[in-house]
């Protein structure tokens, strides 16, 4: 017998929650109660701690992984009259952070097992388009692209690279942690991902100069350091640069002190919970997420499944619907750029241009995957899934 509104309201097992318990709460009462809530000493732990974890020399904390994305592209050069490789199976922040800085997105299909950027299509556009000024790789669902090839690439074509890492904290690459690889990378704080501030964003870089100008532009522009010399007084400042207002506050910021103390074990438990899924759900007809051979710590952002939908009696989004009047939660990560009127229009897509995320597009669902799912919640979600496709089997 399906379950009842009521039974599934009562047992529900949300999309996502947030990791966040009495550490959370005791930084955020020491932050409100210093009576210093925007952009300060919390926000400068912050980066401090960040770069540490990931292995890079700076970090600079901003409101959001588009603010990041925009700097990052920005502070290297790219500027109107330009483009810049991406992923056409990514959010739309992505692209957005492109159009930020007047370049033009140049849209890419992706590799059938893995869904990030397909290499052989990035080299073929590297040949033919000298406008080209840098790589955005997507580092999809929290596993490296082919950091190694992309370098490759940017070496002989002499463009940079920024990567989109609002996916992959904490997550290597041929042992080196994402955040330390390419010429910058952008890191997601939002509501749903493995280190959250509710809205946020982390910039980190080797790149000395570049990091300087991203923390004068992430609030106006505003050069600080004149407030020390010759005994100036503390509200004097210079504008030195255009900048933007994409500072992160204090309040934000410790809140993510705590969660990034435990990173690992939260990675841990996420990748213990994908083993779980796959081993139940080996067997049915759907593509489970492909894990390449030379990847360590994954960071299992996401757990995406690709349904076979031709052996099926039920739709995608009737899946998606089946599993909601179960009481579980799930997503889709994500419908294309050239799904979307906007990208399709301004950029002129064609559905034909990119077969493997036209697929995908339509199979992919988001199954939960976070630390706070307990053993019997991921056994009820691995059971129904099961249960729904053994049961609409053509």
């Amino acid at each position: 017998m399906p379950p009842t509104h009521a039974d599934a309201a009562a047992n529900a097992v949300p999309f996502s929650r947030p990791d966040l318990g009495d550490a959370e709460e005791a930084a955020v009462l020491r932050c409100m109660r210093s009576g210093w809530l925007t952009t300060g000493p919390e926000a400068a732990e912050l980066e401090r701690c960040f770069a540490e974890a990931v292995g890079t020399d700076h970090a600079v904390a901003v409101s959001s992984c588009t603010a990041a994305m925009h700097l990052a592209l920005e502070g290297l050069g790219v500027g109107p009259g330009d483009r810049v490789i991406t992923s056409v199976l990514t959010f739309t922040a992505t692209a957005e952070a492109i159009r930020l800085c007047g370049a033009e997105p140049l849209l890419v299909d992706v590799a059938p097992e893995t869904l990030d950027l397909d290499i052989t299509e990035v080299e073929r556009h590297l040949s033919t388009d000298s406008r080209i000024r840098a790589i955005l790789p997507v580092h999809y669902a929290g596993q490296a692209c082919r950091m190694d090839r992309l370098l490759e690439l940017a070496s002989r074509y002499d463009v940079r690279i920024v990567e989109d890492a609002a996916h992959a904290f904490p997550t290597r690459f041929q042992g080196r942690y994402v955040g330390s690889i390419g010429d910058a990378t952008a890191f997601s704080l939002y509501a749903n991902k493995p280190l959250t501030t509710g809205e946020g964003g982390l910039l980190t870089t080797n790149n000395e100069a570049l990091a300087q100008w991203a923390r004068r532009a992430r609030l106006h522009g505003i050069e600080r350091t004149a407030n020390t010399e010759q005994g100036q007084t503390r509200w004097r400042y210079e504008v030195t640069d255009a900048g933007y207002k994409y500072n992160l506050p204090d309040l934000a910021a410790a809140l993510a002190l705590p969660q990034l103390e435990r990173a690992d074990q939260a990675r841990a438990r996420r990748e213990a919970i994908a083993t779980y899924y796959s081993n139940q759900l080996a067997g049915l007809p759907l593509c489970l997420p492909a894990i390449r051979d030379n990847v360590s710590d994954h960071a299992w952002h996401l757990f995406p499944i690709q349904l076979d939908i031709e052996a099926l009696e039920l739709s995608r989004d009737g899946f998606i619907d089946a599993l909601a009047e179960h009481g579980i939660g799930a997503s889709v990560h994500f419908i294309p750029l050239h799904r979307h009127r906007y990208w399709r229009e301004c950029l002129d897509l064609r559905a034909e241009d990119f077969p493997v995320a036209e697929v995908a597009g339509q199979r992919l669902v988001s199954l939960p995957i976070y630390p706070g799912l307990t053993d019997a919640q991921v056994e009820r979600v691995a059971d129904t899934v099961t249960t729904l496709l053994r049961s609409h089997c053509r």
